[in-house]
Parts: structure tokens; C-alpha cells; sequence
């Protein structure tokens, strides 16, 4: 099973971006009209969030181009990928400063850290976290994809936390995907576009750690499979308080959303009670 897997991703990644794309949006709407709880789901929270139907309808092929080009992003030949606000990561380096990526499940935030590690990673890696897949055949080639020179990863268990924090230390990169429910015990709840949402307390544990510049970002695809645009943004300090350190951490993704709500992965369960710690 395993092999045939790495078979059709190795074929897919030679389809060209495009194609990808068009074939990922079938798949969004073929998702969208078969499973009832996905559709529901993506429908409610983008209407939570006070957006009108045809934007929830535009993220539906968003969603299948999400799945669709990981093919290419993991095992084919580099995209085009452009840059807006690069220069607060220049600004935070020559400073001498770790830098903390802050990124919503928007775009494509697989290109975040490519794009990163191909153009500063040889002077200052990425490390992400890293939550291996649930299936089998993946877990080998999701590990793969992932083995590229300035990007480097962290299991997501205590160890993997001293990872970051030793590499923010170091004046290095960390990303993190801070909308993501964190298990029991490590997240807070805080409002996310109106509604309280069990939000990380992670990403504010590590912009206390030594000379820490947070920033914030998303990779925006753009139309016609012609690549990526990788935007920066900066955020001012955090609170030391962890329940208000969320809250500003969600209104910071929230604005990131409002600037492409089509592409941003409404059928995620960010409203889900947490899963138990391990």
C-alpha cells in the first residue's frame, strides 16, 4: 500500500501546478456535495464568522487545491513563489533575533515554510512541529517531504518544544500553525471570530523565550496555478497573561483571514473540545 502511494504522489508532483489545481478543485466540490458533516461544518463557521454564502462557496475548491498540490510541493520541482514584507525578517535577523511564524490554516501554509528555508534557511533554519501522519502510507513520505536543506522539524511532545525554543535561542526560525486545537491542558479558551475557540498557549510561551520577534504570515495562491505569495506581517509585543495572550493572538489571524476569507480552511474544527493529552 505504502508503495503504491509514493507511486501516485511521485506521479502527480510532474503535473504542472496548474493541472493540479484544477483537479484539486473537483475534489473540494466532489467533498463538499458527498459528505454532509463537511459541509455543514464549513458552511456554519464561515457564517460564524460573518462571511455570505458565496465566500464559503469560493473556499470550497480552495480547500481541494490544498490537497491537490501537496504532490508538487513535497517531491516536484520548485514553484514560483514571491515575497511581500520579506524585509521584517531581514530587519529581525540583522538584529539578531529568533523569529516566530505565526500562521493561520490559510492559503497554503506548506509553501510558508518552503519558501523560508529556500530563501533564509541556509543562515538561519526553520524548525516546524511535526504531528505524524495517522495513516501508514503516508507517514514515510510526509517524513520525507519534510528532509530539505533549512527546514527541519520537531515531534510535538515536550522534547520537541526544548527543539524550539533552543532554535529560537540560537536566533533561528520556528513556525507554528497557532489556530490548530492544541490537546487538554495546553491551550486556553478565547474568542475566535466571535465564538471561543480552545486556542494554544505555545506560541506565547515561545515569544517570552530570549531575543524572540514574532511575525506573522500566509502564503496566498494565486490564481491559475501561477504560484505562491508568501505575505509578512509584524505583531507588536504579547501579553504575559496566557488567556489574553490568545486573545491577541486569534485577532491577529482573524485579520490575516479577513484579507482572503476564500482561502482560508473553514471546514477545520477550530471549535472542537480538545482532544486528552497523551
Amino acid at each position: 500500500m505504502a508503495s503504491l502511494v509514493h507511486i501516485l504522489f511521485r506521479t502527480l508532483s510532474l503535473l504542472p501546478l496548474p493541472l493540479l489545481h484544477a483537479m484539486g478543485c473537483a475534489l473540494g466540490w466532489l467533498s463538499f456535495l458527498i459528505s454532509g458533516r463537511y459541509r455543514h461544518r464549513l458552511l456554519a463557521h464561515a457564517r460564524q464568522a460573518g462571511y455570505p454564502l458565496h465566500t464559503a462557496l469560493a473556499s470550497v475548491g480552495e480547500a481541494g487545491k490544498l490537497v491537490a498540490e501537496l504532490p508538487r510541493l513535497w517531491l516536484g520541482r520548485p514553484v514560483r513563489v514571491g515575497w511581500e514584507g520579506a524585509a521584517h525578517i531581514d530587519a529581525a535577523q540583522a538584529g539578531g533575533a529568533g523569529v516566530l511564524f505565526l500562521t493561520p490554516h490559510l492559503g497554503c501554509f506548506e509553501i510558508t515554510a518552503q519558501a523560508y528555508a529556500r530563501r533564509f534557511g541556509d543562515r538561519h533554519p526553520m524548525t516546524v512541529l511535526f504531528r505524524p501522519a495517522r495513516q501508514a502510507a503516508l507517514r514515510d513520505l510526509v517524513a520525507l517531504s519534510r528532509q530539505r536543506p533549512g527546514l527541519l522539524t520537531a515531534p510535538t511532545t515536550l522534547a520537541g518544544v526544548k527543539q524550539l525554543i533552543k532554535a529560537l535561542k540560537a536566533g533561528d526560525a520556528v513556525g507554528l500553525l497557532p489556530d490548530q486545537v492544541p490537546p487538554e491542558g495546553q491551550g486556553v479558551w478565547a474568542p475566535f471570530f466571535g465564538r471561543d475557540a480552545y486556542t494554544m498557549t505555545l506560541s506565547a510561551r515561545l515569544a517570552q523565550t530570549g531575543h524572540t520577534q514574532v511575525l506573522i504570515s500566509w502564503g496566498e495562491r494565486l490564481s491559475w496555478g501561477r504560484g505562491y505569495l508568501v505575505h509578512v506581517r509584524a505583531f507588536g509585543p504579547l501579553d504575559s497573561d496566557p488567556v489574553q495572550a490568545a486573545g491577541q493572538i486569534n485577532r491577529a489571524m482573524e485579520e490575516l483571514v479577513r484579507e482572503c476569507p476564500a482561502q482560508y480552511l473553514w471546514s477545520y474544527d477550530r471549535y472542537k473540545t480538545p482532544p486528552p493529552a497523551r
